[in-house]
């Protein structure tokens, strides 16, 4: 079973000073973290590494520190056999199904970040999850990230888990 955690948004230093105690006990037994961009200060991506390898994409709040951490725009992986893609902004919801599946045809599960609104839906085989923000709710009741478990090349779970 390989768990993952998923977050995004977290804004440093604006909102993220420091790991918040909730984030770090929901990090303390994962296998790899995926950060969905807008970190904003690549300190984030150390702090998260002290847990589990990461995998990053650029948002549009980060600079060059952060890409020359290995943030690229987009990222496809696979995780124990689960193709992921990972884009921060996947555009407006009127749509997102249909060009998540041209970006990305062959990924099993879209994770974004960028709203700060927790979505999780399956549209045409495909699963497409925002975790929201551990840190800047916005107008969300709790800030959250994400909790997810792979085995044998299935999602045996996703979650999104409140930490605020």
């Amino acid at each position: 079973m390989l768990r993952v955690a998923v977050v995004s948004d977290t804004h440093a230093p604006r909102f993220w000073k420091k790991m918040p105690d909730a984030v770090a006990a929901q990090l303390s037994e994962v296998d790899v973290i995926l950060h969905a961009g807008d970190v904003c200060e690549p300190h984030v991506l150390d702090e998260l590494a002290a847990f589990a390898p990461v995998h990053v994409v650029l948002g549009n709040n980060d600079g060059p520190d952060v890409a020359a951490w290995g943030a690229p725009e987009s990222l496809e992986l696979d995780l124990d056999g689960v193709r992921i893609a990972m884009i921060h902004d996947s555009g407006a919801k009127e749509g997102r199904a249909r060009r998540m599946r041209r970006l990305f045809p062959d990924a099993d599960l879209v994770v974004f970040g960028h709203s700060h609104i927790p979505w999780d839906t399956e549209a045409d085989g495909q699963r497409l999850f925002n975790p929201g923000s551990p840190t800047d709710k916005r107008r969300q009741a709790r800030g959250t990230m994400g909790q997810l478990m792979i085995d044998g090349g299935r999602i045996v779970s996703l979650e999104t888990v409140p930490v605020t």
